[in-house]
């Protein structure tokens, strides 16, 4: 696995780095052994090298961290991905047209607009081809949820990334070999310093309508897993992890729901 640190030019430890982004229990694990694996001040991902987009991509939502000024969206490739393993922005030409897609984040934009590296939220491997309808509806809700819930003085942890289990479509510009998802999961997480977990899974569809509740989009961690093939929660001991991923509600009541 590749292994690429960054912030400016200042090298910082992967431990540092995962710690911060994916909690005290680890970044995900399962991915392909080839990915790339990306650590940045705002979030870890790790990029799949067939289907040019993130397996999951974790992060960290603070109360200093979003509310900032209004970011532009300026798509560029990823500098420290090669370009045989990521798209760039003339790939998506005529996607909204025929597939009805957008530009969608993994790591959300506005999270982290008041962070001095919210531009690499827009580099294209955070960024897959997502429906309009999911996009703009459910899965913004979501994503507001979740900074509501930062505004209330948490730290919240999230951990999300894409399905493939039917085929969507293919980008009409793109001149790499790519695989669209088929839908998307959302794991949001609180932690209290005693190590107390509130935890909730969320999937959603590409087929998801624009007014669908993101409520009614909650399962168990443990069906993320089932679905993904990763460990979300990798440094939890099997009787924690039995008591978090297995019951739906952990975090829900805190997220609207």
């Amino acid at each position: 696995m590749r292994i690429f640190f960054l912030l400016g030019a200042l090298l910082i430890s992967h431990t540092a780095f995962a710690a911060d982004n994916c909690s005290r229990y680890g970044c995900p694990s399962g991915a392909a052994s080839n990915n790339d694996l990306i650590n940045r001040a705002i979030y870890t991902m790790s990029n799949n090298r067939t289907t040019k987009f993130a397996d999951w991509v974790a992060y960290k939502v603070t109360p200093n961290s979003i509310d900032g000024p209004s970011r532009s969206r300026s798509w560029k490739s990823d500098p420290n991905i090669a370009s045989a393993y990521t798209l760039e922005a003339s790939d998506y030409k005529d996607a909204h047209a025929i597939l009805q897609t957008d530009r969608g984040h993994q790591v959300p934009l506005a999270s982290f607009s008041n962070t001095s590296s919210w531009s690499q939220t827009n580099y294209l491997s955070n960024i897959t081809p997502q429906s309009s309808n999911l996009n703009q509806g459910p899965w913004v809700k979501l994503e507001t949820a979740v900074r509501n819930l930062a505004r209330s003085g948490k730290q919240v942890y999230v951990v999300t990334g894409p399905l493939y289990e039917y085929y969507f479509g293919t980008l009409p510009q793109a001149d790499e070999n790519h695989r669209i998802p088929s839908g998307y999961f959302k794991v949001v997480a609180t932690i209290s310093h005693s190590g107390y977990v509130k935890a909730s899974g969320f999937i959603m569809e590409q087929n998801s309508g624009r007014n669908d509740y993101y409520c009614n989009k909650e399962v168990t961690i443990d069906q993320v897993e089932s679905r993904t093939g990763l460990n979300i929660l990798p440094g939890m001991s099997n009787s924690k992890a039995y008591a978090v991923e297995s019951k739906l509600g952990g975090i829900s009541a805190d997220i609207g729901c």
